[in-house]
Order: structure tokens, then sequence, then C-alpha cells
């Protein structure tokens, strides 16, 4: 049994903490707010920023992970200390660094070839450009000898427990389970192309890719992709999750530029996806065949990502109705 620590209890975070608990690990999960203790796991209330007493925290942890992610409109303003923070906690204590990240950093991917772990950072945000700069410190500690690091990246998250109501399934399910049986469902909007090829991460399948990558010392001091299921529109997924669901064809409509312009005024959240509209304009797929060819790990089918998908969150659903 080894001692884990896991920053951040977000759908990434808390899949990860709950995985390591099941393996029969001693995990710690640090959080600003904390939470009430579960089996195997102790909450502690922490801000990651304070390097000295995070550092405390990780004291006899073989390693840790980053799966804290600052609101999506503070990255510029919040990522580089609390990025910082970490490497110099994991620093002191010879904790394994592994960080969640994401394909922000590329920039505009043209769409034409699937993305691979070559590809120069290139982002040309204001959040690609932050993400990109969290691994290239990590990357450069690590290479300097200072810490032990590596990075995961996946596309959107998908699967039981992503509540966020700007990925795709949760927006879509609790609409369709909310429908009649056999009716059709109410129209779904989309950003971007709902025809666009689109790769979407298995939440159990990151968990599980991160946790492998903690003890495998090959893997570490570079970037690997998540497996990752063939890319499915926007249009098919819908269409699978609706035949889950037990409803009728359901219309998948753009979301206009227009439309998307006068919500921005009213949503910050909104007026960051500007900068991303690209993963969804054109074909947005990963390639993850390098993580493949050296570990175990593979991509969940997505028939059996989309049934327990639509399972949690009937579940979930019926909870909050009877209680």
């Amino acid at each position: 049994m080894s001692h884990y620590v896991v920053i951040g209890f977000g759908p990434a975070g808390a899949a990860t903490a709950r995985l390591l608990a099941e393996q029969g690990h001693s995990v710690r999960v640090v959080t600003k707010t904390g939470r009430s203790p579960e089996p195997g796991i102790e909450h502690l209330a922490l801000d990651a920023t304070d390097s000295k007493r995070l550092a405390e925290a990780l004291q006899g942890a073989t390693a840790v992970f980053n799966c804290a992610a600052p609101p999506y409109h503070r990255w510029a303003s919040d990522w580089p200390p609390l990025a910082s923070s970490i490497c110099e906690a994991v620093e002191a204590t010879g904790a394994v660094l592994v960080m969640l990240g994401n394909l922000y950093g590329y920039g505009p991917v043209d769409g034409r070839r699937p993305m691979a772990e070559g590809l120069p950072l290139a982002a040309t945000g204001v959040k690609g450009k932050a993400r990109a700069a969290v691994w290239e410190q990590a990357r450069r500690l690590h290479e300097q000898g200072r810490i032990r690091a590596v990075e995961v990246r996946a596309s959107d998250f998908f699967g039981p427990g992503v509540t966020d109501g700007g990925h795709l399934a949760a927006r879509v399910v609790p609409q369709l389970l909310r429908g009649k049986h056999g009716k059709r469902g109410k129209p779904v909007s989309t950003l971007g192309d709902p025809d666009a090829p689109h790769s979407w991460s298995y939440l159990p399948d990151i968990a599980r890719a991160l946790v492998e990558v903690a003890g495998e010392e090959r893997a570490w001091g570079r970037a690997w992709h998540v497996p990752t299921a063939p890319a499915l529109s926007v249009r098919e997924m819908v269409g699978r999750l609706a035949a889950q669901a037990g409803t009728g064809p359901v219309a998948v409509r753009r979301l206009p530029p227009v439309a998307l312009g006068v919500a921005s005024l009213f949503s910050p959240m909104i007026r960051e996806l500007k900068e991303i509209r690209y993963q969804f304009d054109r074909p947005f797929v990963v390639d993850s065949s390098a993580y493949e060819a050296e570990f175990a790990v593979r991509a969940t089918p997505v028939d059996e990502q989309v049934e327990a998908t639509v399972a949690w969150w009937r579940q979930r659903l019926a909870a909050t109705t009877t209680g």
C-alpha cells in the first residue's frame, strides 16, 4: 500500500482518489474547503498556493496528482501561482508529480490529422498559453533533475461523475431522461459544427491513466494522451445517448454566433468559449497510440461509456427526486 495526495476534487480528482482507495492505497485529497472523510480518503482543507503548507501535506506521498483547475475565466491569473506552489512542494518532498492536462496548449489545430503528443505547444489564446506554461514549467524542472513529472492530456470529459453543464453529456442526458419515453426530445444546441468528428475522453479512463503513469518511471518527463475511443461528432454522440435513454431522435443544432455573442454578455464562462471554438468548428481528434503502445490502459468501448453515463444520471436524478 502506498500513500498518495490528490489536489482538487472535481470529476477527475474524485475519480482518481476513489480509484486509488479502491486499490487499497491511503489517499489524502487537498481542496480549499475540505469535505467529510469517506472510506480510504482523508479530505484536507488547504490552499494549494501555500507551498510550505502543501509540502507538509505531501510528506510521505509516493505521488501527487494535480487535478485542480482554477475557474475558467481566471486561468491566466490563477494558474501560475498554483503551478509554482505545487512544483515547489514536490521538489521539497520528492513525490512524483502527475498532472492532468488538456489539449488547449496545442492551439488552433487544423483538424486534417489527429493530434499527437509531438505537436508544438503553439496556443495563441490566453487559456491555451496558460495551460502550456504549466507543463513547460514542470518539464524544465524535471529535465534539471529537481522534480519528477508527467502530464496526461485529456480531451472533453465524458462519463459518470461529470456534472459541469459545459460538458456534452451533463447538458444532454438530464434533458433526455426528463423527457417522455419514445418521444422526440428537445433540440440540443452545440458550439460549432455538430457533424465535425470530436474526441471524448472517458472519465474512468482518465483516472486509470493517471494512476498507471504514476508508477511507471519510463512515463515520466513527457506528456501522454489519455487512451481515447474513436472520435464521434456531437450529433452522433447525442444520438447514442438518446437511444440509451429510450427517447426518440433529438435534433442537434449549431448555436448561431449571434446567440453566442448575446449569451457572452451575461456569462463569463460563455465569453471564454470564444477562444476554443476551433475545437468544435472542425475535426478535433486525439491520437493516443503512443500511450497504448507503452502501457496497459485502453479506452472503454463507446457503447459501455454511454450505457454507464446514462445509468449514472438516471440514478442521480432518481435520488434527487426521492430526496
